[in-house]
C-alpha cells in the first residue's frame, strides 16, 4: 500500500470517527467533555474492530452536477411533503401503497448507496432492500397511484440515479451505464474533437448513390479525350 493510499484511509477513518462521536453527543443531547470522550472512544473501537470495506471511486466531482442533485432533491422533498400532508389531512379512504422494484443502470456500490439514501429522504418513499449484485432497489411508496402511477415512481428513481452519475461518475462509467457523456453524443456515437470529425462520409452515402463526377453505380464515367487520339 502506497503512502498516499494510507493517508487517504487514515483521513476517512478520522472523519468517520468524528462523525460517530458527533452522533453520540446528539443522541445524549448534552455537549460535555465526558460525552465527547466516550463518543470518540466508542467510534475508534467500532472503526477498528468493525472496519467498513473500502469503496473505490474512479469518477470526479462536478460542482455543477452536485448543485443540480441538491436542487432536484429540494424540489422533490418539497413536492412530496405537500403531497403527504394532503393525504394525511384529506378525509377519505387510505391511499394504496405498493412495493416497487427499480433496476439501476450502474452496479457500483457507491452510486447505488447514494441513490438509495437520496430516494429515502423524499417523504412517502423508503428503500427497504437493495441488491448490489443485480443493482435492484425495492422501495415502498405511500401512494402508488399518485403522480402517474408505478412507472412514474420508477422513472423518478432512475432520474435521480442519472443526476448522481452525472455529478460524480467518470465518462467511462457513464458509457457503461448507457448514458451519453461529454465525449459521446445522444445516440451513443463519439463526438468530434477540436481537429474535426473522426471519419468522412463515403461517396456511396450521397443522395441517389451518386459518385463523384455525377456517375451512378453501374455506369462508367466518360473518358476524357486527349489531343492526338
Amino acid at each position: 500500500m502506497t503512502l498516499r493510499r494510507r493517508r487517504g484511509r487514515l483521513t476517512v477513518h478520522v472523519i468517520a470517527a468524528t462523525w460517530m462521536a458527533a452522533v453520540w453527543v446528539l443522541l445524549w443531547g448534552d455537549l460535555s467533555v465526558a460525552n465527547v470522550v466516550v463518543g470518540l472512544v466508542l467510534a475508534l473501537v467500532i472503526t477498528t474492530v468493525l472496519p467498513m470495506p473500502p469503496i473505490d471511486f474512479h469518477g470526479r466531482v462536478r460542482p455543477l452536477g452536485v448543485a443540480r442533485v441538491i436542487g432536484h432533491l429540494v424540489v422533490e422533498v418539497t413536492r412530496a411533503s405537500v403531497q403527504v400532508s394532503t393525504i394525511a389531512l384529506r378525509p377519505g379512504p387510505a391511499p394504496r401503497g405498493a412495493v416497487i422494484g427499480v433496476r439501476l443502470r450502474s452496479h457500483s456500490d457507491l452510486y447505488l448507496t447514494l441513490t438509495a439514501e437520496l430516494a429515502s429522504l423524499v417523504p412517502g418513499s423508503l428503500v427497504i432492500e437493495a441488491h448490489r449484485l443485480t443493482g435492484m432497489l425495492y422501495l415502498h411508496v405511500l401512494d402508488a397511484e399518485a403522480g402517474g402511477g408505478v412507472e412514474a415512481h420508477r422513472a423518478s428513481v432512475l432520474e435521480l440515479e442519472e443526476r448522481v452519475l452525472r455529478a460524480l461518475a467518470s465518462d467511462a462509467e457513464l458509457e457503461r451505464a448507457g448514458l451519453p457523456g461529454r465525449r459521446t453524443g445522444p445516440d451513443g456515437s463519439r463526438r468530434a474533437g477540436r481537429r474535426g470529425s473522426v471519419g468522412r462520409a463515403e461517396p456511396a452515402d450521397r443522395p441517389g448513390g451518386a459518385r463523384p463526377g455525377g456517375a451512378r453505380p453501374g455506369e462508367d464515367r466518360p473518358q476524357r479525350r486527349t489531343e492526338g487520339s
